[in-house]
């Protein structure tokens, strides 16, 4: 089956009653993990961003915590996982200040972790990757939140 343009299906959902545009939804819900929490964050979350921001920076902390650093390779691959997650937060919101947030607080993480990621240079990589991420996404925001924001990368450079 081939999926139809979101133009259709938009022009679509026009002619469907409230109750059935609600069955939609839970339907959808039900089949993947990501449209759940993406109804999650629209319904409960999107009202209060920092909140939203609190919340995943929690998580990304019990991510932290629980990645395993007997080698490297696990840590790589942990760190990987963290951040995937991390850009589908920030997806949800579309909201370039919330990528920009928890990507300055998981290049803190990632900088302050133990083993250091100085020793390993895919770890570096992808550090050095999130930050030059940032610094593109900071270039097309408001004067006054890219001197805020580019203060916070001089504290990630100083050491």
């Amino acid at each position: 089956m081939k999926a139809v343009s979101v133009v259709t299906i938009k022009k679509e959902l026009k002619h469907r009653s409230q109750e059935e545009l609600i069955e939609l939804c839970l339907r959808l819900s039900k089949f993947k993990k990501e449209n759940k929490e993406l109804l999650t964050y629209l319904l409960f979350e999107s009202h209060d961003e920092m909140g939203y921001i609190e919340t995943v920076k929690q998580e990304l902390d019990e991510q932290f915590e629980t990645i395993n650093t007997d080698s490297y390779f696990y840590i790589k691959k942990s760190v990987r996982k963290i951040l995937r997650n991390l850009k589908k937060y920030a997806r949800y919101s579309l909201k370039k200040e919330t990528e920009v947030e928890l990507l300055l607080y998981f290049c803190k993480r990632l900088k302050d972790f133990k083993p250091s990621i100085k020793r390993n240079v895919t770890l570096m990589n992808i550090y050095d990757r999130q930050i030059l991420s940032i610094k593109k996404i900071v270039g097309t925001l408001h004067e006054d939140l890219q001197y805020d924001y580019n203060l916070e990368l001089e504290e990630l450079f100083k050491d």
